[in-house]
Parts: C-alpha cells; sequence; structure tokens
C-alpha cells in the first residue's frame, strides 16, 4: 500500500483519464455490436471488427514513429478530441426521428468505425508509452497493475452500462452519454505533464524507424513469444462477436442481461488483477502465463457448451479471469524488455498483434460462425487457444523459465 501511495500525483491523472475514456470506448463497443447485430447478424459484427482492424493496424506503424518523435500527452488529448466526435457522430446517425434506411445506418456506422480504428492506432500507444515516462522502474510493476485494474473496472461499466443506457435511454442517447465520458478524460488528459520524445534529434527516416521497431521485436525472442501467443489466443478465442447471438437466441435475455454478460470477462479479469496487485506473483511468472491462457481456452469451451445464463456468465468470468493473469505478465514484460526510445513502436506492435487481435478475432467470430453455427464455433475457438499454448511452448521454451 505505500508502494501505491509514493506513485506521483501525475500518475492520477493519466489512470483518471484512462478510467473515462475506457468507460466512454466500452460503452461504444458494446453498442455498437447491439445495434448492428439487430439492424443485420453476426456475420455483419464481424464485418464491423475488420472494418476497425484495418485501419489500426495499416496505420499503426506509423502512428508508433509519430508518438516516439512527439509530445505523447498532446497525441493523447488530440485523440480523445476526435473520439468524442465519432461518438457524436454515432448518436446523431441513430437518431430515431431521422429514419435511414437500414443499409444507409450501417454504411455510416462502419465508416465511423473505421475512423475510430486509425484514432485508436494512435492513442493506446501513446498511453502505454507514457507509463514508464510517469514513474520509476521499481514502480513499474505496480503502475501496469493498476492501470490494467483501472482499465478492466472502467471497461466492465462501460459494457455493463452500455446494456443499461440502451435498456433505459435508446441507442442514440447511449452513445451521447459515451461521448460525456470521453470529454471528461480529455479533461483529465489536459492535467498530465507534457511528454516529449526521449531523443529530441530524430536523424532516422520514417520507413528506417519503422523497420527499427519490426527488427527489434523480431530480434527479442521474448517479446516475439508473448506477442505471438496472445495474438492467436486471443485470435480464436475471442467470444465478444457471439455475445449477442447467444443472449438473444440461446440465453433468451434483453439488453441489460447482454451488457452484463459482455462485462462478464473483465469482471473475472480485474478480480485476478485485483489479486496479483495485493499479492504480486515473484516466480515462475512465464509459466503462470501459459497455464492461464489455457485456462481461458478451456472457460471459452464452457461457455460454447452452456445453455444457462449463470453458468455462461461464469464462464466468461472465468476466462476473463485466467487472462487477467496473462494480461499482467505480458504487460510486465513489455515494459521490462523495451527501451525508453522505441516505446512507441514497440506499443504500436503491440496493438497491431495484440489489442486488434479482438477486432480481428471479432471478425473470425463471425466467418467461423456463419460456416460451423454460433455455439461450435465458440468451441473451436477455445480448442484453438488450448493449442496455441501446446504450439508457443515447444515454439518459446524460454517463455515458460521466464522470472522478473
Amino acid at each position: 500500500m505505500d508502494s501505491i501511495k509514493k506513485l506521483p500525483k501525475e500518475f492520477w491523472h493519466f489512470l483518471s483519464a484512462r478510467l473515462f475514456y475506457t468507460l466512454g470506448l466500452r460503452m461504444i463497443s458494446t453498442i455498437v455490436i447491439y445495434q448492428v447485430f439487430n439492424l443485420a447478424s453476426t456475420y455483419m459484427v464481424g464485418i464491423a471488427g475488420l472494418t476497425e482492424f484495418l485501419p489500426a493496424v495499416a496505420t499503426a506503424m506509423y502512428a508508433g514513429h509519430y508518438i516516439d518523435t512527439h509530445n505523447k500527452k498532446n497525441i493523447l488529448v488530440s485523440t480523445y478530441g476526435f473520439y468524442i466526435l465519432c461518438a457524436a457522430s454515432l448518436a446523431i446517425v441513430s437518431l430515431p426521428s431521422l429514419n435511414l434506411a437500414v443499409h444507409t445506418k450501417i454504411s455510416i456506422i462502419l465508416c465511423t468505425v473505421f475512423f475510430t480504428g486509425i484514432i485508436r492506432s494512435f492513442a493506446q500507444p501513446a498511453a502505454n508509452a507514457m507509463i514508464a515516462a510517469i514513474v520509476d522502474r521499481e514502480q513499474l510493476q505496480k503502475a501496469i497493475s493498476l492501470n490494467s485494474s483501472t482499465y478492466l473496472s472502467s471497461s466492465i461499466a462501460g459494457h455493463a452500462t452500455g446494456g443499461l443506457v440502451i435498456a433505459f435511454l435508446g441507442i442514440s442517447n447511449a452513445y451521447f452519454v459515451a461521448a460525456v465520458l470521453l470529454f471528461i478524460a480529455a479533461i483529465f488528459a489536459l492535467r498530465i505533464k507534457p511528454k516529449p520524445p526521449y531523443l529530441t534529434e530524430i536523424r532516422e527516416p520514417v520507413i528506417q524507424a519503422i523497420k527499427h521497431g519490426f527488427t527489434f521485436v523480431w530480434s527479442n525472442k521474448t517479446l516475439l513469444g508473448v506477442i505471438s501467443l496472445d495474438l492467436f489466443a486471443v485470435l480464436f478465442g475471442g467470444a465478444v462477436a457471439f455475445i449477442p447471438e447467444i443472449a438473444e437466441h440461446v440465453l433468451h435475455t434483453g439488453p441489460i442481461g447482454y451488457g452484463f454478460l459482455n462485462a462478464a470477462m473483465d469482471i473475472g479479469s480485474l478480480i485476478s488483477i485485483l489479486i496479483l496487485l495485493a499479492t504480486p506473483m515473484k516466480q515462475k511468472q512465464g509459466l503462470k502465463m501459459l497455464l492461464a491462457v489455457a485456462g481461458f481456452g478451456l472457460f471459452i469451451i464452457v461457455f460454447g457448451l452452456s445453455k444457462v445464463y449463470w453458468l455462461s456468465f461464469l464462464a466468461l468470468a472465468g476466462a476473463g479471469f485466467f487472462d487477467g493473469i496473462s494480461v499482467v505478465v505480458r504487460g510486465t514484460i513489455s515494459q521490462l524488455e523495451t527501451p525508453d526510445e522505441l516505446r512507441g513502436r514497440v506499443s504500436s506492435i503491440n496493438m497491431i498483434f495484440i489489442n486488434s487481435s479482438n477486432e480481428l478475432g471479432q471478425f473470425e467470430s463471425g466467418i467461423t460462425s456463419k460456416i460451423m453455427g454460433t455455439l461450435p464455433a465458440v468451441v473451436f475457438g477455445g480448442a484453438m487457444s488450448m493449442l496455441v499454448v501446446i504450439g508457443t511452448w515447444v515454439k518459446f521454451p524460454h517463455l515458460r523459465k521466464i522470472e522478473y
């Protein structure tokens, strides 16, 4: 507890911005998935995920270079401002009084989601690159755990609130609420001190700088193994795209039940991260990370087999619990292995192969659902996540020996 009190005041401004930003972002994600499913199908939810994934990947490495060579605070504040505009646009498009045709409304939603993918390619790496500039190295693991727990707490609240606001205020008003939350996040972000680049003079051309980032990750087998593990586990094991259909057609629940089901994984992750915050892992972190990812896949299989709400909720919470363990280990390894001058580029690579794997996994879920049917596709994804752990165990044997 004393170590938490010693964290600088600026870090709490950063966490507050992170909290309200994630609240707004998760609300938007929950609303978009629910809205697109009800306007079209699970397959179209997968298309929405791909629509966000492609621009995020296409711009990520330039974004990483830009973050490493510019003031990170200014980037963060600007991206929050653009997110507010996107939320307001979705709110206006969703007004019942507009009476837009379904295909027109879906097209505008997908176009807006496309732009959020570009914005996210700057926002998330900028925030991740700032943590090491705010706290001392010995405070890093504690700061990462606090950052992760704040993210998950607000993610839970955002998912659940998204369902509640849809139920009581309607889709358009839910988007407006998200815009207000993002505005509050921007106010807190303005209170963070400027974070100029570590190198005052950059001589590397853009292409060379981007190549430098990829070369560093490729040559660092620890980072490469961690990124690969998460990429494929989340790609196959992601269940977000399935939740609206399972909530409505299998579990027979409304938007409130959908919102809480959507928050279940984050609830599980928060529990595990709070446990790790109180009692940090001190040995065999790499082995525990691999076992945690296997546990994640096992609970996804249970979710795919469940036909009752409480078991489905617990299965997703269990998957989230194990995912939270791997999040802390992966985040700490990534921060410790990355030099300051490459944090923006490495964070962008992480976003491509880790964060964006959620959207790519959403697309994969839409495709497998169309081919296999929803429940078999969920079980298939969980089984593949467990196979990914076996492949990582064989391909990157040093990962299970990592300790820090």
